[in-house]
């Protein structure tokens, strides 16, 4: 037998590319994880979805203490904060927010130690006549009324405190993997349909190569349908769910921590003036520090937080539609002088970023347009999630319902490959250590699903 007549080798492993050896594993993590952590992303997904409803929603039902007939008559700033105080016995100054418009009332908030963190007593006064609108607690810098609070805290913990933030941080951890999983294995599947038509060696035309990826199947059968559209959506929603996953993570317990110690580590945190004076024992002047900040420019909505003994007053702007205007000055008390300027043009690149992104997140950056791309994510996010549970529980003809994929993916792995999988679950698990955890007990359980099926091969 001579060499051209020699029969062709059987394919080893290392025959085969990386993708071909590592997509068997993707395929088990992306169903492992879309089963077992598909819950908490359909309740992460709904309670968001409700939630951009709420900044609209809010000046509708809190219409009486966001606003005020309008009138050219003004009160002095300290008076409005005299009768906001008045009405919350029991409270400390916090900030003032000024109204920006002749409409909007003055918001004077407090602290009251009888409410928990990140809320804060405020009343509402009418800056022309000194009136009090109302008194409502309110939540966070972007001083949420009650409903928006409420629906805020079913999003982040499900009203169950730290323990629920366990919830969002696990959904947010296992989002971006999904998604670029799913991408992989998207295009895979398409590639090898094309190569089994034939059709990989001629080339084709942009409709022809990009249609199947971009456009959801309206023909064939009930099951290849359902998964265009899981795939298709997916796709299309892959860069603004990645940045949901990553912005998310911001707010989380242990990842959360992680990313605050990276900011600092960088000289990324957000810059603040510099409050410190020498001692002079002049009182808060609520009113010098306004004068003094619109005098130096600073206009629209603005919070002045009052400095004590020794510290200056803050004036910061918080306007955070595009475009954003955050510049802040502190001023002296006494004098009435700005004593530091932190301007928004000079922030850190990374400091804007996580402006910019938890805005976007909070659908606040581009107001009633950033709310409707939030709504078409989420829901696009619950649907996918139902979809994958019925391609799971319906597999097709001669399948059973709830069918697993093929296991030993990991004892197939060429040990360097094997090795880079360990090392890269290690770093994630640095980095992201909820998320480490869940993956190191799936490769756990794949290691002993191994063994087990090594056995019972042996054994038969």
């Amino acid at each position: 037998m001579t060499v051209d007549q020699a029969p062709a080798r059987p394919k080893t492993p290392a025959d085969r590319g990386t993708w071909a050896l590592l997509r068997p594993l993707v395929l088990r993590i992306h169903f492992w994880a879309g089963v077992l952590v598909g819950p908490f992303l359909l309740v992460a997904a709904l309670t968001g979805l409700v939630y951009t409803l709420m900044p609209s929603l809010e000046t509708v039902v809190y219409r009486d203490e966001l606003t005020v007939p309008p009138s050219s008559a003004q009160v002095p700033l300290s008076d409005q904060v005299r009768a906001g105080l008045d009405a919350m016995p029991g409270t400390e100054l916090s900030s003032v927010r000024p109204g920006a418009t002749p409409t909007d009332s003055t918001q004077v908030i407090a602290t009251d130690p009888s409410l928990p963190e990140s809320s804060y007593r405020t009343a509402f006064v009418d800056p022309h006549t000194g009136d009090l609108r109302g008194v409502l607690e309110t939540y966070g810098s972007g001083q949420a009324m009650p409903m928006r609070a409420w629906v805020d805290q079913l999003h982040r913990n499900l009203h169950l405190g730290d323990a629920g933030r366990l919830y969002t941080e696990l959904a947010a951890s296992w989002l971006w993997v999904l998604v670029l999983a799913g991408l992989a294995l998207w295009v895979g599947l398409i590639r090898r349909r094309r190569r089994a038509r034939g059709s990989s060696s001629a080339p084709l035309r942009l409709p022809e190569r990009t249609s199947a990826l971009l456009v959801p199947r309206v023909s064939g059968g009930r099951r290849a349908r359902l998964l265009s559209w899981h795939a298709v959506v997916g796709l299309w929603a892959a860069g603004g769910l990645l940045f949901l996953s990553a912005t998310g993570l911001t707010w989380s317990t242990y990842a959360g921590d992680n990313i605050s110690v990276l900011r600092a580590q960088l000289s990324w945190e957000t810059p603040e003036p510099a409050t410190t004076l020498p001692a002079t024992g002049a009182p808060a002047d609520i009113d010098a520090a306004a004068r003094a900040a619109a005098d130096f420019g600073l206009a629209g909505p603005v919070e002045i937080t009052p400095g004590g003994d020794g510290a200056a007053a803050t004036v910061a702007q918080i306007d955070r539609l595009w475009p954003q205007h955050l510049d802040a000055v502190a001023v002296d008390p006494a004098s009435g002088q700005i004593t530091d300027v932190v301007r928004f043009a000079d922030w850190p690149v990374a400091a804007k970023l996580a402006r910019w992104g938890i805005d976007a997140h909070m659908g606040l950056l581009f107001g009633v347009a950033n709310q409707v791309v939030l709504a078409a994510l989420a829901a696009g996010l619950a649907c996918m999630v139902v979809w994958g549970y019925v391609l799971w529980w319906r597999r097709g003809p001669g399948r059973r319902p709830g069918h697993v994929p093929a296991e030993g993916v990991l004892r197939s792995l060429p040990r360097p490959l094997l090795a880079g999988v360990v090392v890269v679950t290690i770093a994630v698990g640095v980095a992201l250590p909820l998320l480490g955890a869940s993956l190191l007990v799936f490769l756990l359980l794949e290691s002993l699903l191994d063994r087990r099926r090594t056995g019972a091969a042996q054994d038969a």
